[in-house]
C-alpha cells in the first residue's frame, strides 16, 4: 500500500461563495478555469454535482489520454468532494468558506498512485508540475468567479 499524498491550496476570492461555487457546478465555467489540457465529461447523463453523479476527467496528451473516473461522494452548500480512480485513486475536495469581503476557496487533493511505474514517473517529473498547476487553476478560477460576480450573473 502506498502512502496517501495531500496537495492543499487555497485562495481568497473577492466574490460571494455562491459565485465561487457556481464555477464548480457549471461545466462551461469549469472549463474556463481548468487546465486547458484537461477535459471533463459527464458519464451517463447531464453534468451534475449531486451525490452519486459520475464524470470523467481526461488529460489530453498525445497517445495516452490518461483518464480519472470520478463520482461525487460529498455535497452540501459550499462543498463538493469527488472521489476518483484511474492512474490516481483518492479525493478532490473543494470548499467555499464565506468571509468578510469574499470567499476563501480551499482545494485538497488527496491521492495514492497504485502503479509503481506511474508513481515513479509522477515523483520524478510531475509532482511539482501538478502542485503548480493547482495554484494556476485557483488563480484562473478566481478571475472567473470575480468576473461573474461583478457581472451579477
Amino acid at each position: 500500500m502506498t502512502a496517501a499524498r495531500v496537495f492543499e491550496q487555497m485562495i481568497q476570492i473577492q466574490a460571494s461563495a455562491i459565485a465561487v461555487e457556481r464555477c464548480l457546478t457549471d461545466l462551461e465555467l469549469m472549463h474556463r478555469w481548468l487546465n486547458p489540457a484537461l477535459r471533463c465529461e459527464p458519464i451517463g447523463g447531464e453534468w451534475s454535482t449531486e451525490i452519486g453523479r459520475q464524470s470523467r476527467f481526461v488529460i489530453q496528451v498525445p497517445v495516452l489520454q490518461p483518464t480519472l473516473q470520478s463520482v461525487v461522494v460529498e455535497r452540501e452548500p459550499g462543498l463538493i468532494v469527488w472521489q476518483f480512480k484511474g492512474f490516481f485513486a483518492g479525493r478532490d475536495r473543494w470548499e467555499c468558506n464565506p468571509e468578510l469581503g469574499g470567499t476563501r476557496l480551499v482545494n485538497r487533493f488527496e491521492f495514492t498512485i497504485p502503479n509503481p511505474i506511474v508513481r515513479f514517473g509522477f515523483d520524478r517529473f510531475a509532482s511539482q508540475l501538478t502542485q503548480n498547476d493547482m495554484k494556476a487553476q485557483l488563480r484562473r478560477m478566481k478571475r472567473v468567479a470575480e468576473e461573474i460576480y461583478r457581472a451579477g450573473q
